[in-house]
């Protein structure tokens, strides 16, 4: 019966381990540079975020401007057409698979670090 007991607590500890993961909390960033070929820099404007997945500041070496708490857009192939340079939105960082797509190769700088991301609305 003790063994009976064990086993059924194990289970049920061990499906409700899936159930107590964290949902992404959701963030507020801007487009800060539409650059060609989907080279996007978003500014992480509000929410709690590791802040090792953003660059604290960086310099657009075409423009000279710097800017701070920024990221490459890491999904390019699911963000949304609709959102133009300087817009803002909500969003939530995407861990699922990237999907695939075709993104010309031309070259506009961006900061290093990047981060795939769903568009929330």
């Amino acid at each position: 019966m003790k063994y009976f007991i064990l086993v059924a607590l194990s289970i049920i500890l061990l499906s409700n381990s899936d159930c107590s993961t964290k949902k992404t909390e959701r963030l507020k960033g801007k487009l800060e540079i539409a650059g060609i070929c989907s080279n996007y820099t978003i500014k992480l404007i509000e929410g709690k975020i590791d802040t090792s997945l953003v660059v604290a500041n960086w310099t657009d070496e075409t423009t000279g401007k710097t800017h701070n708490n920024v990221f490459k857009l890491g999904s390019p192939c699911t963000f949304p057409a609709t959102i133009k340079q300087g817009d803002e939105f909500y969003f939530t960082i995407d861990t699922s698979p990237q999907k695939d797509c075709m993104v010309c190769m031309a070259y506009y700088p961006t900061p290093e670090k990047a981060i795939a991301i769903k568009v929330e609305n």
